[in-house]
């Protein structure tokens, strides 16, 4: 049985926890500093929690003495040092951040692993998934000019001006909004700015927009530098709510006071278990002579599993790490270093008893507008 320390009993962690103890195959032990979201896991088999400070070193390497690995499920800014610690402790290291500077952080601390010991940061939805099936889609062509990754998660049923739910990490949420942008312009790595690149698209008669946000393109950068033309990744939304963040971010200034604006929020904005997670990859490039465009589109949407009604985002973002863990116990990924989100395969991660959820409709009806301005 694979010994797992998990750090972060909140909502994507009690997923991550449900779907390894129910597999029969993994120890689980969960660290967290709030005793009442680790009191609502004390009913899942073959779990332990533990009380712990994640910056705090010593407890930290602690509570790391004889696993096998640990998935960081908190916020990015804790990342780096669950990173130093897994190296000093030779755990195999896997997180969610969407956030570039800590992937970066991580990176370097890769450096100093052990043989058997892995980092693979982004193990989520977006970066996660979305990377792996735009390589999937990449490897088919034989040049590629294009690549476009469009991913959100919605509430099924919007009733507020923004048309949007809490689902995901507000600090996450406020770093994808208020972050500069990787992209591959013309060949040329560059910034942009986000919440610009404004488009229209329509999935299955429903209307949505995407823009710029930061973290979703993950490492794909580097990967794909010298191969791609144009690269990019964009944020889905319900029309409309794109004005209305522009307006608290930029017009208002709030991306200087991000503690502010996390606390309106969390105080105005509510949660729901009700979303589906939309994902829509686009490739462009010449195969046998040819140029040829292929598209993937999919919905998944929030479902009960056992006696619980689990979100989509909870779904994706647990599917994609635990799937991702799984391959690296079993043997399907490399066993030393710095690991992409694209260096996994495409049809293991699908046949992954915990990729399995990703399956959904491929050929959804997706009608593209022509980008707007802004």
């Amino acid at each position: 049985m694979h010994r797992v320390l998990l750090l972060g009993a909140g909502k994507i962690g009690r997923m991550i926890s449900h779907f390894l103890t129910e597999s029969g195959d993994y120890q689980v032990t969960v660290g967290d500093h709030d005793q009442a979201s680790l009191g609502r896991l004390r009913d899942l088999p073959s779990v332990t929690t533990t009380r712990l400070d994640a910056a705090n070193k010593q407890e930290l390497s602690d509570a790391m003495q004889d696993r096998d690995l640990v998935i960081s499920a908190l916020s990015f800014q804790h990342n780096p040092l669950v990173a130093e610690m897994a190296s000093e402790t030779k755990t195999s290291y896997f997180d969610l951040t969407e956030d570039v500077e800590t992937t970066v952080k991580v990176r370097a601390t890769a450096k100093k692993n052990q043989a058997g010991q892995i980092f693979m940061p982004q193990c989520g939805l977006a970066p996660g998934f979305i990377s792996i099936i735009a390589n999937h889609l990449a490897q088919q062509y034989d040049e590629i000019d294009s690549l476009r990754m469009r991913v959100g998660a919605l509430p099924q049923f919007p009733t507020d001006a923004l048309k949007y739910n809490l689902t995901w990490s507000t600090d996450g949420l406020i770093n994808e909004y208020c972050n500069p942008c990787d992209a591959i312009y013309n060949h040329h790595r560059i910034d942009v700015l986000p919440l610009e690149g404004l488009e229209h698209f329509s999935i299955d008669g429903v209307r949505y927009e995407a823009f710029n946000t930061s973290g979703g393109l993950g490492t794909l950068c580097d990967t794909l530098a010298g191969h791609v033309r144009e690269l990019n990744y964009k944020t889905i939304r319900y029309m409309g709510h794109r004005e209305l963040v522009n307006f608290l971010v930029n017009d208002l200034r709030l991306s200087e006071r991000r503690e502010l604006l996390k606390d309106i929020l969390e105080h105005a904005v509510p949660i729901t278990f009700q979303d589906v997670v939309v994902t829509f990859c686009t490739v462009t490039g010449t195969r046998g002579g040819q140029l040829v465009q292929m598209s993937d589109a999919r919905k998944i949407y929030s479902r009960k599993i056992g006696d619980e009604v689990w979100s989509a985002i909870q779904v994706t973002t647990a599917a994609g790490i635990c799937a991702a863990v799984d391959l690296f116990c079993s043997g399907e990924l490399a066993d030393r270093g710095f690991v992409k989100q694209e260096d996994i395969d495409f049809e293991a991660f699908m046949s992954n008893r915990f990729g399995r959820h990703y399956q959904s409709a491929r050929n959804l009806d997706v009608q593209q507008d022509m980008p707007a301005t802004g």
